[in-house]
């Protein structure tokens, strides 16, 4: 009797593997979550040395930051596609391949850095027009894209190479780039704003070449790499031509991501400035909560390419049982304090009794449907490490469709402040993020994306 009571060599086992599976995940998702994290510090540094210097510059800066945001994000496949290709070819031993395909996408990602350069800083002015911004405002816009604009190669860089390192399963070199850039962006900000007395085109300036340092040192981290494994520095056409076949259906699923944001602040802004006023507190928050459970997804694309490209389909569908246990745990915790401290949270950001009702209200909101959007956000970081690009370039297209009439209806009968927030934010956190559920989970239920080998 005194046997039962010990437990059976398979659970044993499983426990074994569970651990083991949780001791990768953390030793990828932790990193990264401070290589995410310190990144926004950047645009929080430029803000607090240009703000000092009057309200039309740190304006000027918060629509030029915004502009650069959105291109760089949309870049965000060179990443991804990085890390899914070069975790593959690792799982599969082919490591010679592997950091071959990582070097082809630095080559794409510097020439498309390079393209982009040009074209922000002769566009700026268009840009800015076409946003609105007159005036003081909007010379400070222009100047600020124009003197940053440089910086591009080297911010497209650090993506390509950060992925490149992911898919080797090094996500401590990104964090501590990306720590020690932080700290170098906000000396050259104070240097070249004030010390140089060039404004907020110091601010630009400082950025970009933070950016470029960032992208050289990560460069040479790879180029370090390629060289111990004889897979050469060239290009080749071949390669470059295949990172952009595989980023394309990102491109896409990142630009319907976009949409539905651009929606949202569409709709609040036609809700009131209380509505606009709440949802830029909410929305903040929420991409704070999104770095959390984005390092999860970045550690499921590195162990899912590895375990495919091994040919371990057993242990892919452990490492996805455990990060969406992880991302479901993760996001009700975070969602209950989001929900529960609200109402204490609000005040931070604002002095009116109108906008912190309404920020409290949509934070509740939030809160109960965080863990639904950590379940989200490891699938799709599954489904981007299995190299399946092209169902959610079509998932990302049909979820937004379903978003649309939701936002919509909120729009037209929807109440203003408090309220209206809290409906909005039902439809984004509540509906989209539901299609989104659906979308990648039936594809994570099936086989179709368990696809084996390099």
């Amino acid at each position: 009797m005194g046997d039962l009571r010990h437990t059976s060599p398979e659970r044993a086992v499983d426990a074994a593997s569970r651990r083991r599976v949780d001791r990768e995940i953390l030793a990828l998702a932790v990193p990264a979550l401070g290589a995410l994290v310190a990144e926004p510090l950047f645009v929080l540094v430029d803000s607090a040395v240009v703000g000092h210097l009057g309200t039309p510059q740190l304006a000027g800066l918060s629509l030029a930051s915004n502009v650069l945001l959105t291109v760089v994000g949309l870049c965000i496949f060179l990443a991804y596609t990085t890390t899914a290709q070069v975790a593959r070819l690792m799982g599969a031993g082919k490591e010679r391949e592997a950091l071959r395909s990582g070097v082809d996408g630095l080559w794409l990602a510097v020439g498309l850095g390079a393209v982009l350069a040009v074209a922000v800083a002769t566009t700026a002015p268009l840009a800015v027009d076409a946003l609105g911004a007159r005036g003081d405002v909007g010379q400070h816009a222009v100047t600020y894209l124009r003197w940053s604009a440089p910086g591009l190669p080297g911010m497209l860089l650090v993506l390509a190479a950060t992925g490149v390192l992911r898919g080797l399963k090094d996500t401590r070199t990104p964090l501590v780039v990306a720590t020690a850039g932080a700290i170098v962006n906000a000396v050259l900000n104070v240097v070249l704003v004030y010390g140089a007395g060039l404004g907020i085109a110091g601010s630009g300036l400082g950025t970009a070449v933070t950016q470029l340092g960032m992208g050289a040192v990560l460069t040479a981290v790879v180029a370090r790499g390629a060289r111990a494994r004889r897979a050469g520095l060239r290009p080749h056409r071949a390669g470059i031509l295949s990172g952009v076949a595989a980023g394309a259906p990102l491109l896409v699923r990142t630009l319907s991501l976009r949409l539905a944001i651009l929606l949202t602040v569409v709709v609040a802004t036609d809700l009131g400035d209380v509505s606009l006023a709440g949802h830029q507190v909410v929305s903040s928050l929420w991409g704070l909560a999104a770095f959390a459970l984005d390092a999860l997804a970045i550690a499921a694309q590195a162990l899912v390419g590895h375990g495919l490209g091994a040919g371990d389909v057993g242990h892919v569908r452990g490492v996805l049982r455990r990060c969406l246990q992880w991302g479901v745990g993760a996001g009700a915790a975070i969602g209950l304090v989001l929900a529960a401290a609200g109402w204490w949270i609000a005040p931070l950001f604002s002095s009116d009794p109108e906008v912190r009702v309404a920020a409290a209200l949509a934070l509740a909101v939030c809160g109960l449907l965080m863990p639904m959007a950590g379940w989200v956000f490891v699938l799709d970081g599954v489904l981007i490490g299995a190299g399946d690009g092209r169902y959610l370039a079509w998932a990302g297209m049909i979820t937004l469709a379903v978003y649309v009439p939701f936002a919509l209806a909120v729009q037209t009968w929807a109440p203003d402040g408090g309220p209206g927030l809290a409906w909005l934010w039902a439809a984004f956190a509540g509906v989209f993020m539901a299609a989104r559920a659906v979308t990648t989970g039936l594809r994570a239920r099936g086989t179709a994306w368990l696809v084996t080998g390099a």
